[in-house]
């Protein structure tokens, strides 16, 4: 059976370069004391996933690209899969800490993914007895996944596919899912007759989408006029820039209890609200520190998951839209910065804000496949790449429980993504059993004193902790009370004061040049 991939999935594919990889890669660190023996091998490890690639077709199938990309690719069953093929290890070097341990992250994940075998692998990092916080004798496992095999939900749901619930095996979870096909490649005479049949519909198609849309570019224009433009005016910051190939990480971890009791400080505040702005108020030391700091907001791109409660996220591939939220930069109060970033993410979540990325995404599936990878590789490149963000924030929620691979304990795990041309900060929080990881993805050029950005974290979040909660200012509601109110008619709520952004484009010099202060 052809499984083709879908027009979203393509597109990281077509947006790839050399700079620019489009691949993912959960780090995962684990306890090999609670495994039986106290220890596990190399050869442990390949048996276990080798157990598990069953949970999942990406594990075993490749892709078929076309010549010319005359269409989207095809996935087929690898005819040569060895399981040996896709992982490997080796040891920190001297001294071991934790500094060497992110240059080994930074470096793996900065390297290109065969993409001639399926687009996973898994190198096991041990020598880590020098990092504060993890049991001796621990290792690493880098998980790579290239983005058009999966988004963030599908590949968390692949990687507990692989884990174990206790020491002993038992499968997070209990029953596989049933064999896929995996895919065949096609003839050429039909590759060549699909590819001419979508290039013929896709017009068609696209003008359909595209009227079935009107009403929401006109509603969601005209939000953007009334509110000022926010994601037209970004700040330019020395975000803004090209990206070059030296990637760099860097991670630090907080307790969601922790998380939980800064919700409760401002009423109606999310987790994702409180990872706005831990985020927004670090990059505010952080900017401010280097004399960048600009008076208007700077701007984050957030995902959105689109297959909503009932979705499958065992489903390979992507269903991912994304709206743009002000971190609020441009306020110092921490509490005053998460009121501000609730009062937006509550009206713009998915209905606003989020609106023209979900129909871009629609009409996307109706444009050729060469059409698409020749726009695509433009509208990314280092000249053409809109400046619509400063950052990337992805918060993917995981398993609060204990997981376990070969017998050893999950005890840590981060998430790293790529960057983009004008997009060089990324920051995965995704969570783990009772804790929530900021990893931070740059560039050695844009950052190069990433520690200190994430001392910056550390302390922003302090700062939420420390902070007193107080009651929030209200003004009267404007709006006449209808005639015919009944008796048990509630009373309209009152709008509270905070505002949401109006960020406007300033000219700003970009500073990534500056040599950092120390």
């Amino acid at each position: 059976m052809l499984k083709q991939l879908s027009a979203q999935d393509a597109q990281f594919l077509y947006t790839q370069t050399a700079n620019n990889l489009t691949h993912i890669m959960g780090v995962y660190i684990y306890d090999p004391s609670t495994a039986p023996g106290g220890f596990v091998r190399f050869k442990d490890i390949i048996s276990h996933v080798e157990g598990r690639v069953d949970t999942s077709p990406l594990f075993k199938r490749r892709l078929h690209r076309l010549p010319f990309d005359i269409d989207h690719p095809y996935w087929v069953e690898d005819e040569h899969f060895d399981i040996e093929a896709h992982m490997s290890h080796a040891r920190l070097p001297e001294p071991g800490d934790w500094r060497q341990f992110c240059i080994a992250v930074a470096r793996w994940f900065s390297k290109p993914m065969d993409m001639n075998r399926p687009l996973w692998d898994i190198y096991i990092i041990e020598g880590l007895d020098r990092i504060p916080g993890i049991p001796k004798g621990s290792f690493a496992m880098l998980h790579r996944v290239h983005h058009a095999a999966v988004d963030g939900a599908s590949g968390a749901h692949a990687f507990i596919a692989m884990s174990d619930i206790d020491a002993q095996g038992t499968p997070a979870i209990p029953e596989p899912p049933p064999v896929e096909d995996l895919g065949t490649a096609p003839s050429s005479a039909e590759t060549l007759s699909r590819a001419w049949a979508a290039s013929m519909q896709s017009p068609v198609k696209f003008m359909n989408a595209l009227m079935k849309m009107s009403p929401a570019i006109i509603s969601s224009a005209r939000k953007s006029i009334a509110d000022g433009g926010m994601t037209a005016g970004v700040p330019e910051t020395r975000f803004n820039v090209a990206v070059g190939p030296h990637k760099m990480f860097d991670a630090t971890t907080v307790a969601l209890t922790d998380v939980a009791e800064i919700r409760r400080k401002v009423p109606g505040a999310t987790v994702n609200d409180v990872v706005l702005t831990t985020v927004g108020g670090a990059l505010r030391k952080y900017l401010a520190r280097h004399d960048e700091l600009p008076p208007e907001s700077l701007v984050a791109v957030a995902p959105i998951n689109l297959r909503g409660k009932g979705g499958k996220a065992a489903t390979p591939g992507n269903q991912v839209s994304a709206m743009s939220v002000p971190i609020r930069t441009d306020i110092g109060d921490p509490l005053d910065r998460l009121a501000a970033i609730r009062d937006y993410t509550v009206d713009a979540k998915e209905a606003k804000a989020g609106v023209s990325a979900r129909i871009m995404t629609d009409l996307s599936q109706h444009i050729p496949g060469a059409t698409m990878a020749a726009v695509a590789r433009l509208v990314t490149s280092e000249r053409f790449a809109v400046r619509g963000t400063n950052l990337f924030i992805s918060n993917v929620p995981g398993a609060q429980v204990p997981l376990y691979l070969a017998g050893a304990q999950l005890v840590q795990q981060y998430g790293m993504a790529p960057l983009a041309n004008n997009m060089g900060l990324f920051v995965a929080t995704p969570s783990y059993n009772g804790r929530i990881a900021f990893s931070i993805i740059g560039e050695r050029s844009i950052m190069p004193d990433i520690a200190f950005f994430r001392e910056c974290i550390d302390e922003s979040f302090a700062d939420l902790m420390a902070a007193a909660p107080r009651p929030e200012k209200v003004k009267a509601a404007t709006a006449k009370p209808k005639a015919a109110a009944g008796p048990g008619a509630k009373p309209k709520p009152v709008a509270r004061t905070a505002t949401k952004s109006r960020v406007k484009p300033v000219a700003k010099k970009n500073a990534t040049g500056k040599n950092p202060k120390k």
